[in-house]
C-alpha cells in the first residue's frame, strides 16, 4: 500500500523479523504472540520538524567531564546527537576555572589534583569548547544545560549550600538571564534546573518525582520549592515546558534510568525546546 502509516505484525514465539519499508528499516525481536503497531506518521512529523530547524543555533553549557565533578557524559552526548539530528548548529561553552574538586569515579572519593572545567569539558566536545564569557544570547536560538554534579559544584554552589544559600557563577547567571530576557528557550535537565529555580523563582520546573524508588535525588524538588518556584512531578520518560518563561526541563539521571532511557528522555527534552 502507498500509505505505510501503520503496520501490524503478529508473531510466533522466538521469531526474529526484519521489516523494510519507507522511511526506515525496523529490526526487532518480538515477545511470544504479541501484536505490535508501528506508527510511521510520527517519523514523518519528526522529520518535518527537524527540517524546520535547519540553520538554527544552540549553545550548550558544560561543567566539566564526569558525573560526580563535571557534566554527566551520557546526557551531554545525547544532547549533542539529538541537536545534530534536528539539524541545529551547536557550540559548546564552559567557564575557564578550576573545578571545586576532583572525584575518583571508581571509588566515589575525592582525590588530589586540580583540573580546569573548560579543559575537562573539551574532552566531551572533541576539543571544541569556547569560553563561557564569550557567549551572547543574541547569537543563538536556545541554550541547553545538561546535568551532572559539576552544575551543582562548578556552575553553582548548590551541592555545598543548598537552594537557599546557593550562588550561581556570574557568567552562567548573565547568560541565562540574557536568554530569558530575549524570550529564547532555556533547556535544563537533570540537576541543572536548580539554576533556573534560583534565577526565575516564579517559573515551573521538573526534577521528576518527589519521592519513590529509583529517585535518589527526590529531595531536590522540596528544597527548590522553598525558593518559590513551582515543581511539577514527571515520570522518567517525560518533560515539562513552562510556556510563559520558555523553560524546558526533564529528569534524565535524576532517575536511576538506563543509558538508552536517558538518550530517549534527552531527545524528548531537545525536541520540546524547539
Amino acid at each position: 500500500k502507498e500509505d505505510h502509516s501503520a503496520l501490524l505484525v503478529k508473531t510466533t514465539p522466538g521469531v526474529r523479523i526484519s521489516l523494510s519499508f519507507c522511511p526506515r528499516i525496523l529490526t526487532t525481536y518480538f515477545s511470544p504472540s504479541k501484536t505490535l503497531q508501528y506508527n510511521t506518521k510520527n517519523v514523518h512529523k519528526s522529520t518535518s520538524k527537524m527540517s524546520n530547524n535547519k540553520g538554527k543555533k544552540a549553545a550548550v553549557i558544560l561543567a566539566g567531564n564526569g558525573v560526580y565533578d563535571g557534566s554527566e557524559c551520557t546526557e551531554v552526548i545525547s544532547t549533542l546527537i539529538h541537536l545534530d539530528k534536528h539539524g541545529v548548529g551547536v557550540t559548546c561553552f564552559a567557564p575557564t576555572m578550576k573545578q571545586k574538586h576532583v572525584i575518583n569515579h571508581i571509588k566515589g572519593e575525592e582525590m588530589e589534583g586540580e583540573r580546569d572545567v573548560a579543559v575537562e569539558s573539551a574532552r566531551l566536545a572533541r576539543g571544541k569548547v569556547s569560553d563561557l564569557a564569550s557567549l551572547s544570547a543574541k547569537d543563538f536560538d536556545a541554550v541547553f544545560v545538561p546535568g551532572g554534579f559539576g552544575v551543582a559544584k562548578n556552575l553553582s554552589t548548590y551541592a555545598f549550600d543548598g537552594a537557599a544559600g546557593m550562588t550561581i557563577l556570574p557568567e552562567v547567571e548573565r547568560v541565562l538571564k540574557e536568554f530569558h530576557e530575549l524570550k529564547k528557550p532555556i533547556a535544563l535537565c537533570c540537576i541543572a534546573p536548580v539554576l533556573g529555580c534560583k534565577l526565575f523563582p516564579n517559573a515551573e520546573f521538573t526534577f521528576g518525582k518527589k519521592s519513590g524508588d529509583g529517585w535518589p535525588y527526590a529531595g531536590t524538588s522540596e528544597d527548590c520549592e522553598k525558593l518559590g518556584c513551582k515543581i511539577m512531578e514527571k515520570e522518567s520518560n517525560e518533560f515539562h515546558v513552562d510556556d510563559m518563561n520558555k523553560i524546558v526541563t526533564a529528569p534524565a539521571y535524576m532517575n536511576d534510568n538506563t543509558p538508552y532511557g536517558i538518550f530517549e528522555n534527552v531527545g524528548q527534552w531537545v525536541t520540546a525546546a524547539w
